[in-house]
């Protein structure tokens, strides 16, 4: 079955699977790879509404599967409030951080720059305190123009198999799980927000593309903040 998940062209099952089918082969990923991988599969949680989806359903899996968190010294107060009770909730979740003194304002003068180091760095860390060898994330095909290519089971750096259990999945089941599943979320969106990021970079917005308030202004616009799209293997 896993031979066929990675081959499969996840377009045609965006739409062609219904919500329970897609919470199904969402836990048969996870259980597979927690399966072939044990304690060296862990949750990347972003303490947005896809992460802690993912979550809950990895902890369906197994209680004892691991997380880590990447923050920065720009996050809402109400993420870093979420992020405090979370891992006192789940203290099997750790927390990375890069605290380097960088440049004022470089989120505004080089975005790519300040989430490699604020972000990227942090992860490429995690990934090695905690001998990753499997991390699963809460990326879905159908949030962004920036995330339409990638598949359920990857392998971008060597040696480090990236399952992303969720990536069929539309917005409103994410949000249907989330109800039904009663899984707390981050109050943000409460407030309006659909895409979760740092504070100067994160703005609400009416655009349909629910990643369309990230880095507006700047070369970044709804894009990526390197941790789906850099080496991550990289020495540290």
């Amino acid at each position: 079955m896993i031979q066929s998940v990675a081959e499969q062209d996840v377009r045609e099952l965006v739409n062609g699977l219904n919500y329970a089918q897609k919470v199904e082969r969402s836990l048969e990923l996870i259980r597979w790879a927690w399966k072939e991988y044990g304690d060296g599969l862990v949750v990347a949680n972003s303490l947005g509404k896809d992460s802690v989806a993912v979550w809950d359903l990895a902890k369906k899996v197994s209680p004892k599967i691991r997380g880590f968190i990447v923050t920065t010294r720009f996050k809402p107060v109400e993420t870093v409030q979420f992020m405090n009770e979370q891992v006192l909730k789940y203290p099997e979740q750790r927390v990375f951080k890069n605290d380097e003194s960088i440049p004022e304002a470089l989120y505004a003068t080089e975005p790519d720059k300040c989430c490699d180091i604020l972000k990227v760095e942090p992860t490429r860390r995690a990934i090695k305190e905690m001998n990753v060898t499997c991390w699963v994330t809460g990326l879905r095909c159908t949030e962004g123009r920036t995330r339409t290519d990638f598949k359920e089971i990857e392998e971008r750096d060597a040696g480090l198999l990236k399952l992303n259990p969720i990536l069929i999945w539309h917005e409103r089941e994410v949000w249907q799980y989330l109800a039904l599943n009663k899984v707390d979320v981050n109050p943000l969106y409460s407030k309006g927000y659909r895409s979760l990021g740092c504070s100067p970079c994160t703005k609400i917005t009416l655009d349909i593309n629910e990643r369309a308030g990230r880095w507006i202004g700047t070369s970044k616009c709804g894009g990526e903040c390197g941790i789906h799209t850099r080496p991550l293997t990289a020495k540290v």
